[in-house]
């Protein structure tokens, strides 16, 4: 397991008023972890992260207090992201989603996942042999790769952080909380 901290001094819109402290924490946590998984470069695996409340770990742990950035500990709301080595296998997204639980000392998760997207409109001309349907995605114009990470707590609170290959800058993501809501609730799912 690998332990990421959420950068305090993080420069994101996603950090405005208008969020609850539960929120913005995990924004701010899912935005870091999307850069962090950015770094790999693209055409990557997929990434599963615990999110664990800073001042839990503290708590259990005072020795790690010293990794975490200045203030998280007293932050009730700030999270620390543990990345999840040795994931089972599967098929399929939703298969490896299937096979996920997590202890109630974990507050949430959060994955990330590359994804082709086109416009619906594209997806009523694809040929639904799966094989054709690929080659037909891979050949559109309109195809986007998109780095999507989603974060979900217990509470119900949930964050996107969506990056396209085009414009493949941290100041280019967009964020929101319901920018994927079904792979949101899949996710959410694992922590019941």
């Amino acid at each position: 397991m690998k332990f990421r901290t959420p950068r305090t001094d993080c420069d994101h819109r996603v950090m405005t008023s208008e969020l609850n402290a539960a929120t913005r924490a995990l924004a701010l946590a899912t935005v870091e972890i999307e850069r962090h998984v950015g770094t790999r470069g693209w055409d990557g695996p997929i990434a599963v992260f615990s999110l664990v409340r800073s001042s839990r770990i503290v708590a259990t742990s005072p020795e790690l207090a010293d990794q975490l950035p200045e203030g998280a500990a007293e932050d009730p709301e700030h999270l620390t992201s543990i990345e999840q080595d040795g994931l089972p296998e599967a098929d399929t997204l939703e298969d490896l989603l299937a096979q996920l639980a997590w202890p109630e000392t974990v507050d949430g998760a959060a994955i990330v996942v590359e994804r082709m997207v086109v416009p619906p409109e594209a997806e009523a001309d694809m040929p639904s042999d799966p094989e054709e349907g690929l080659a037909y995605l891979m050949a559109h114009p309109e195809r986007q790769d998109m780095r999507i990470a989603v974060g979900v707590l217990r509470s119900g609170d949930t964050w996107c952080a969506l990056r396209s290959r085009a414009n493949d800058s941290d100041d280019a993501v967009a964020g929101g909380p319901d920018a994927v809501p079904g792979l949101a609730e899949a996710l959410a799912s694992t922590l019941r």
